[in-house]
């Protein structure tokens, strides 16, 4: 079996809007765009990936607002970036600005740990202040 711990990974979700999710996670949270793809490639739909430049994980966001539509996301699907520090109000701000809303998380655990803000397809993102590992 091969060593998972060094695996890259990958997340992929339709978007409603691909336009308000880039802007969402390249203006706001600032993660780049490290590829994209139009109606022409295999597949044939429109999709952004975004992540860290150099990072081993990325998002990918295929412009389907037919299946977003259908996808309810919970108020359990997180996606947790442990920061080793508090998100600052600039970096909220921002993030804000770019389609944001930062909510009350359903478990107290993340409002002792991190804030957690709804992205526009409605997902939430973690910004937690503890590390990992």
């Amino acid at each position: 079996m091969p060593d998972l711990s060094t695996a890259p990974v990958r997340i992929a979700r339709p978007a409603a809007d691909l336009a308000a999710t880039e802007r969402f996670w390249v203006q706001g949270v600032g993660l780049d765009v490290l590829w994209r793809s139009g109606e022409d490639v295999e597949g044939g739909h429109r999709l952004v990936m975004i992540g860290p430049a150099g990072g081993s994980w990325h998002l990918e966001f295929v412009d389907d607002p037919a299946s977003a539509a259908q996808a309810v996301p919970t108020e359990e699907d997180l996606l947790v970036l442990y920061l080793g520090e508090p998100a600052s109000a600039e970096w909220l701000a921002r993030i804000e600005r770019a389609g944001g809303e930062r909510v009350t998380a359903r478990n107290p655990y993340w409002e002792t740990w991190g804030v957690t803000i709804r992205d526009p397809d409605g997902y939430s993102l973690v910004l937690s202040r503890r590390t990992w590992g």
